[in-house]
């Protein structure tokens, strides 16, 4: 656990978190006006209506329920690697601290530390086609091991090809929910929140720990993905997708936002080019985000032994002359996103490498 306040305001803060119609900014308004958590409970029902708060919430303080739902918090934070983050606490992370509407509570399970580290936040359709994961899944790889941690939201589709590619690497990755910690959803990622927490990584939520899936709170977790982040990379999305939402965050936290680019005949690229269009970094290979961070790596990408030249048409057309993306998918009769989620397969392993807007052959 790593709040540094006593037990019994650990206590009034959980009961706090619990009142119905109680945000972050109301939160810190009882905090600030009372002093701490335990003072503001203890306070008449007039003095929270003269600060502008719902009579719902000062109605519920001394609720039996309220009570019972922080007795069971305060249970699971007996468990191993279970945490409550407060947002004046010294391990709560700096950037997220940056937000006006930061969580006033973090719960997190996991690798706590894994919050301060420099990380990249991949989003993107829930349907997703099968070149999208991929692209997915090889930036995540890519990224993870060059020292970043790669957040997202457990969705199905781009999250879950994220996440999964961050651990195919050995590298972190924080799935920031929006339900309850102990609501996971959806539950077809049941297998991979415990792969993310087993294989050191983090899940994180600012709700209640039985909240179940709410529509409202999902745009509301997006702002804690982007906030959590340097960068916020978008892979495939509709112009109606909650990750333009989490883009649009990004963006006006001040973090830098990245889009990957598709055919104009594929419903699910409309999403990227309406952020490119509005001054999104266009990506073709990570090397248009690694440029745009550099410093905040946390090391350097492993070096890997020599190894045998793959047999790839990609390969044998660069070895004729350096070509774009889009000359290789019109050389190679293939789909662009597939021609991406190859070209970053190979710029992994170190066959090919992106300079000055081309693709380039190269021996690992």
């Amino acid at each position: 656990m790593a709040i540094e306040v006593s037990p019994a305001e650990i206590e009034a803060r959980l009961r706090l978190h619990a009142l119905p119609e109680l945000g972050p900014r109301r939160f810190r308004r009882l905090i600030s006006a009372f002093g701490s958590a335990s003072a503001a409970l203890s306070a008449p029902a007039a003095a929270w209506r003269s600060l502008g708060l719902p009579q719902a919430s000062a109605d519920q303080r001394r609720d039996a329920g309220i009570r019972e739902q922080a007795a069971a918090a305060l249970r699971w934070l007996e468990e191993p690697m279970h945490h409550l983050l407060a947002w004046d606490d010294p391990a709560y992370p700096a950037l997220l601290a940056e937000l006006s509407d930061a969580p006033p509570l973090l719960f997190v399970a996991g690798d706590v530390a894994l919050l301060e580290r420099p990380q990249l936040a991949m989003v993107g359709s829930r349907r997703a086609s099968k070149p999208g994961l991929d692209t997915a899944r090889a930036f995540a790889r890519s990224l993870a091991g060059g020292g970043f941690v790669i957040t997202s939201g457990l969705a199905l589709g781009i999250d879950g090809a994220a996440h999964d590619g961050a651990l195919e690497a050995g590298g972190g990755t924080v799935a920031v929910l929006g339900t309850g910690l102990e609501h996971l959803y959806p539950r077809r990622h049941l297998g991979l929140a415990r792969r993310i927490v087993e294989q050191g990584g983090a899940l994180v939520s600012e709700l209640p720990l039985r909240c179940p899936p709410q529509a409202a709170n999902f745009p509301r977790r997006n702002r804690i993905i982007s906030g959590l982040s340097l960068g916020v990379l978008v892979v495939e999305a509709s112009p109606s997708s909650g990750s333009l939402i989490t883009a649009r965050l990004a963006a006006e936290q001040g973090r830098e936002v990245y889009a990957i680019p598709g055919s104009i005949h594929h419903p699910g690229a409309r999403g990227c080019h309406e952020l490119i269009r509005q001054g999104a970094t266009l990506v073709e290979s990570i090397e248009h985000i690694l440029d745009g961070l550099r410093g905040w790596t946390a090391q350097a990408v492993p070096a890997t032994p020599a190894q045998p030249a793959p047999a790839h048409a990609l390969l044998d057309l660069l070895r004729a002359a350096p070509q774009s993306s889009e000359q290789l998918a019109l050389s190679s009769g293939s789909e662009l996103p597939e021609v991406l989620a190859a070209l970053t397969e190979l710029e992994l392993d170190g066959w090919v490498a992106c300079e000055a807007g081309v693709w380039v052959h190269r021996a690992p």
